[in-house]
């Protein structure tokens, strides 16, 4: 049978790809926003800034800070590639959170299954490049994209396995068998350029719905899935060390390191019951990606493996308290 030896959580967001002197940008599109998701709900960055203004993150957004920040960033993330290479494990289960990448209004489904024979990523053009500028996003281009096209070989045969397994467990997932006509989301490019190197590891993409209403699932059910992705997977008559990775989060684009404190201690833990019990309304827009950890964390109760916390790294941008808290663990 199939062995889960091990698992790791990182997040994913654009401020790890771009310089902490171009993090103004984002800054400069959050003073303009009037949806900013905190606590349930909607804010202008001035009814953020009257909110939160005891708080007083602008010393957190120095230009100094985001320098160390974005160094400790940089160092969790080599240590992580460090470790899943000197691993080596004979394939990996990356649970990411599609962001209309994949999948458009014209389909959305909670739950999805990548089941083709490889993925390939693309190149990022010039084109997608100036609109990443335009948005106030001067991101590395190698951060979430190769310099020339890479394809990558999925584990065919055991996500074909885990769709079957899963049904025969009461969850009807979608199976996603070619990749449509567009780049591999940025949830998986990243683990394949930052964290395995562009190696061509056989891995199976998990693609999960965080973001759009009306059918985000929610932290119980996530909790659910990933206790029966974990017994699909344990289960796989193949001799097979498999690793589980948890791509997203953590609190943003308004960080609230309370809650992640919170949602941290308790996978630590492994209080199950305690995330299951979070409010829905905390886990929307940016921070609607912690879901994935959820799912790791059902994958790795049905183990005997527990999660350390490497580092958290609160990356603020503004005196809002904007930006995007960093996440990075293990289970061993």
């Amino acid at each position: 049978m199939a062995e889960i030896s091990f698992g790791f959580a990182t997040s994913h967001g654009s401020l790890l790809v771009t310089s902490p002197e171009d993090w103004t940008g984002r800054a400069d599109a959050d003073r303009k926003n009037t949806a900013l998701w905190f606590r349930g709900k909607t804010h202008s960055f001035a009814e953020l800034l009257e909110l939160r203004g005891a708080e007083s993150f602008a010393a957190q957004a120095g230009l100094e800070t985001r320098r160390g920040r974005y160094a400790s960033c940089q160092s969790q993330l080599d240590r992580l590639s460090n470790i899943v290479l000197d691993l080596d494990p004979d394939l990996i289960v990356i649970v990411g959170d599609d962001q209309h990448e994949w999948f458009t209004e014209s389909v959305q489904p909670p739950f999805a299954v990548f089941c083709g024979d490889s993925v390939t990523n693309f190149a990022m053009n010039e084109k997608e490049i100036a609109r990443h500028r335009s948005h106030g996003r001067p991101i590395d281009p190698l951060g979430y994209h190769p310099p020339s096209d890479m394809r990558y070989p999925i584990a065919e045969p055991l996500a074909k396995y885990m769709l079957r397994m899963l049904a025969q467990d009461g969850f009807d997932v979608a199976a996603s068998m070619k990749q449509p006509e567009t780049n591999l989301g940025h949830a998986y490019g990243f683990i394949y350029r930052r964290i395995l190197k562009d190696r061509p590891f056989p891995c199976v993409p998990i693609l999960v719905n965080t973001f759009y209403e009306p059918n985000q699932p929610t932290p119980a059910r996530c909790l659910d899935f990933g206790h029966a992705l974990g017994r699909a997977i344990k289960s796989w008559p193949c001799q097979a060390r498999v690793a589980i990775c948890a791509s997203g989060g953590l609190s943003h684009f308004v960080i609230d390191e309370e809650f992640d404190r919170r949602v941290l201690t308790a996978l630590a833990k492994g209080d199950l019951a305690t995330l299951a019990a979070q409010s829905d309304n905390m886990f929307q827009s940016g921070t609607s990606e912690i879901k994935n950890w959820l799912i790791a964390a059902g994958i790795m109760a049905e183990t005997s493996l527990r999660m350390t916390l490497l580092d958290y790294v609160p990356c603020y941008r503004t005196e809002g308290g904007t930006g995007n808290a960093m996440g990075f663990a293990i289970w061993r």
